[in-house]
């Protein structure tokens, strides 16, 4: 009967906090909102009173059509000739200018008829240092290309010469991510360590610049930390977010909690046992080596003068034993001339320590390299939108795990070494990798050695500051050195703050030099050249134009940009209704013959290296579908630089010795490359066939050649269709009742049959490691499991034994050791 009424005063208070609410969130929104709107009107004022710096005629080889963005070159454009840049070099900056103004004179024109586009950045006076320039930059990686673009953009004139080709070193080698350093940020807070801190502020600060200056080149790239323990979820949300507001309104999608479902479900291939959930986080990757490239052209087409495959031989002095230029050798054709500046740039590297001795050779070594080691797997390791972070391996390292150019990439270690032009990867080094990569990975991916496509060792610059009190420790970012002659020594550093780091060295050398640049610096809002008219969505046109496949489509405009266009237009008919235009370099990658031609012609490719590592990156994905795709590269390249048979033999023995630093087998029982009448994979001895013991031989006691061991070790299928067949067919006898299953005690009878035989310790171990169900009955898959363990671990132990024993001889140690290891099945 009785009902409960609410207190009139109680309901009000009620309401009245209600509406408190509502009014607090409503100005709260409102109030982030003006802050945000306010912000973006600001950025847009600073985009629209930056002033770009004018390209250079320097580089121009005839008259350019105005465009509504006066920075944007036109599709078409090609840089002069690698010729030309060499000529440059010898007779300075003024020698483009005298040759244009006097074919201007000869058609009879006058400089001001000429468009205004293609006035020149800095005029150059005929004066004495007509032959001068303000700056030779020693070294074509990230860091001299991005001061060469930097200085160039400033109105300098600019020189930068390479001793082998753009991004030859580290600079191609990278774990291709753009990233402000997550683990740093944790470091930072754990140690108190506020330098820590202002590193990951200013690399979180250049990387949404990065992808700002090349979107076609980087992107944002979701990286997921799995959870195995519960309280490991609010640390992995507050370091995350943590790391998503220090980047602020740069920052890129925020970062999210998986739940346990969500988390198998974004990454299939994830181990689920104690799965807990993930956290995903944003960070950038990018295409090292063409991202190396397009800055050098960048540079080019603001009026640098940069070549590749020049060698600095000698650092020249004036009487009062400043540096004033340098003596270079051109590779290709082996001349020697002079290169006058009034600065010099050492930005060199893992090398950085040879240029210093050229100054001053008593000078004691600065750098500390350390080898980083990657190795590339198959597609089916990772989803191709996600990658992965193992913050702790076994021995305390960071490990990453992420989809590149259609394959995966895993890596990297840490590891003291020695500098030399081409690493390689130790086969210690790609065990380890592929033993914490398991750790990750369901039991059902067999994570095999077979499966290793290329593997890479690139060298860190760690360096000492040879001015700092204490020179023992290393830098932890980067360090910038003038000698008492004035060689300017940039070392140290990593790809994404590339252009901090210049536009640092090129400060200093304005003042150390004395320069006077027309403007400052403006690489923040320079993009490169291939940006101004790209789209996401471009790859739709070049299809409709152009007939390609998708494929080919979309990597041609993540390569390329806007001169995707140019690059299209050199593509050959495939003779098909569709695609229409496009033959490919490999079947199994989109890289087509029109790239190579591209490559030499605008790209300043000089060797078959050049083009299949750091043009079209192939010897990077897969080393063995590099070697495939040699001839035809070197065929083509050959019809565009005139090369004779002789340099064609060359050229394809000197990218076989390459592809070998890629992890292409070094052994030369399996791939004899300097033995012309060899087949690549077969053995080849002292005039006379090496005999060794493979898996099926060595079981039976029978003799196999090292090409049995090779196939197996090598190959990433375990088996040929010969034993398939053979194994249907003893499998079939046993399997009486027709039901798929054999009595687990036949397994015996099974390799008997073979002819195999194997020690029944070996044979229990591997049962175990395929994890058969103990029912006492075995299905043919279950079968397959066992033989292929046992053929992986034949072969590992065989081939590691013929290859110490015959490069002991040779008195070479290529990291191989005469070992059981875990289980294999080859690869690169």
């Amino acid at each position: 009967m009785w009902r409960r009424i609410p207190a009139t005063g109680a309901r009000h208070a009620t309401s009245f906090r209600t509406k408190a609410a509502y009014a607090t969130a409503g100005a709260t929104t409102l109030a982030l909102s003006g802050y945000y709107y306010n912000l973006k009107q600001q950025q847009r004022a600073f985009d629209d009173a930056f002033e770009y710096p004018p390209q250079s005629s320097m580089i121009y080889l005839e008259p350019q059509q105005a465009s509504r963005d006066p920075t944007r070159p036109h599709a078409f454009w090609a840089p002069p000739s690698r010729e030309d840049m060499i000529r440059m070099l010898q007779e300075g900056p003024g020698a483009i200018i005298k040759e244009k103004a006097a074919a201007a004179a000869a058609a009879g024109a006058t400089p001001e008829s000429k468009p205004v586009a293609d006035a020149p950045a800095t005029p150059v006076e005929d004066d004495e240092d007509s032959d001068v320039f303000d700056l030779l930059i020693i070294g074509g990686g990230a860091t001299g290309a991005g001061c060469a673009v930097d200085a160039a953009t400033r109105g300098l004139k600019v020189a930068m010469v390479e001793r082998d080709d753009f991004s030859s070193g580290t600079s191609s080698r990278s774990t291709k991510l753009v990233h402000g350093g997550v683990r740093y940020l944790e470091k930072a807070f754990l140690e108190l360590d506020i330098e820590q801190y202002k590193l990951v502020k200013e690399a979180l600060n250049e990387r949404a610049n990065f992808l700002k200056v090349a979107p076609y080149l980087s992107y944002q790239l979701p990286i997921m930390l799995p959870i195995y323990k519960w309280w490991q979820m609010p640390y992995y949300w507050v370091g995350s977010k943590a790391y998503d507001l220090l980047a602020g309104h740069q920052g890129m999608e925020s970062s999210y909690i998986l739940s346990r479902g969500k988390a198998l479900e974004a990454f299939p291939m994830l181990k689920n046992d104690k799965l807990v959930g993930a956290m995903v986080y944003y960070d950038g990757q990018h295409n090292d080596s063409r991202m190396n490239v397009a800055l050098g052209l960048t540079a080019v087409q603001y009026g640098a003068v940069i070549a590749n495959h020049v060698e600095v031989i000698e650092l020249q002095k004036d009487e009062n034993k400043r540096l004033c230029g340098a003596r270079v050798r051109d590779v290709m054709t082996g001349k020697e001339f002079n290169v006058k500046a009034k600065g010099v740039i050492n930005a060199t590297g893992p090398f950085t320590d040879g240029i210093r001795q050229l100054d001053d050779p008593s000078i004691e070594a600065i750098v500390a390299p350390s080898a980083g080691v990657h190795i590339i797997l198959p597609n089916y390791y990772s989803p191709g939108n996600m990658g992965l972070l193992d913050p702790a391996t076994s021995d305390g390292r960071v490990i990453f795990f992420l989809p590149w150019q259609g394959n995966t990439i895993a890596g990297t270690t840490d590891s003291p070494t020695e500098v030399t032009p081409n690493p390689m990867a130790t086969e210690e080094e790609i065990n380890w990798i592929l033993g914490e990569v398991k750790n990750y990975l369901n039991p059902d991916v067999k994570v095999r050695r077979g499966d290793v496509l290329a593997a890479w060792s690139g060298i860190r610059p760690l360096v000492r500051d040879p001015a700092a009190k204490n020179t023992e420790g290393l830098v932890r970012n980067h360090m910038i050195n003038v000698s008492a002659s004035g060689l300017l020594t940039i070392a140290g550093g990593k790809w994404t703050t590339y252009r901090a780091m210049a536009a640092e060295t090129i400060d200093e050398a304005i003042k150390e030099f004395g320069l006077s640049p027309a403007r400052g610096c403006s690489t923040e809002r320079v993009k490169l050249i291939g940006s101004h008219g790209y789209s996401n969505t471009m790859f739709i046109r070049l299809i409709q134009q152009f007939g390609l496949e998708t494929e080919i489509a979309q990597h041609l405009a993540n390569s390329y940009g806007d001169r995707a266009w140019a690059v299209a237009s050199l593509a050959q008919s495939t003779g098909k209704r569709w695609p229409v235009f496009g033959r490919r370099v490999s079947n199994q990658y989109p890289y087509i013959e029109a790239e190579i031609r591209y490559a030499v012609r605008r790209e300043y490719a000089c060797t078959a290296v050049d083009v299949l590592a750091r043009r079209l990156r192939l010897a990077f994905l897969n080393v063995h579908a590099a070697l495939d795709a040699l001839p035809r590269v070197v065929e083509i390249m050959a019809e565009e630089l005139k090369w004779d048979a002789a340099r064609q033999a060359k050229e394809t023995e000197d990218a076989k010795a390459f592809l070998t630093t890629m992890g292409l087998p070094v052994s030369p029982i399996a791939y004899p490359i300097n033995v012309p009448e060899a087949v690549v994979g077969h053995p080849v001895g002292e005039g006379e066939n090496v005999q060794q013991t493979g898996f099926w031989g060595r079981m039976s006691g029978k003799s196999a050649s090292g090409a049995d061991v090779d196939d197996s070790f090598y190959s990433r299928a375990q088996f040929n269709p010969e034993e398939l067949a053979e194994f249907h067919k003893v499998f079939g006898a046993l399997d009486h009742d027709g039901d798929g299953h054999i009595d687990g005690r036949d397994l015996e009878k099974v390799l008997g049959q073979l002819d195999v035989q194997v020690e029944a310790g070996v044979l229990k171990n591997i049962i175990e490691e395929v994890d058969l169900d103990n029912s006492g009955s075995i299905e043919f898959n279950e079968f397959l499991e066992v033989m292929g363990g046992l053929k992986e671990h034949a072969s590992r132990t065989a081939f590691s034994k013929i290859v110490v024993e015959v490069e002991s001889k040779r008195n070479v140690d290529y990291g191989i050791k005469a070992k059981t290891t875990d289980r294999s099945g080859g690869g690169a």
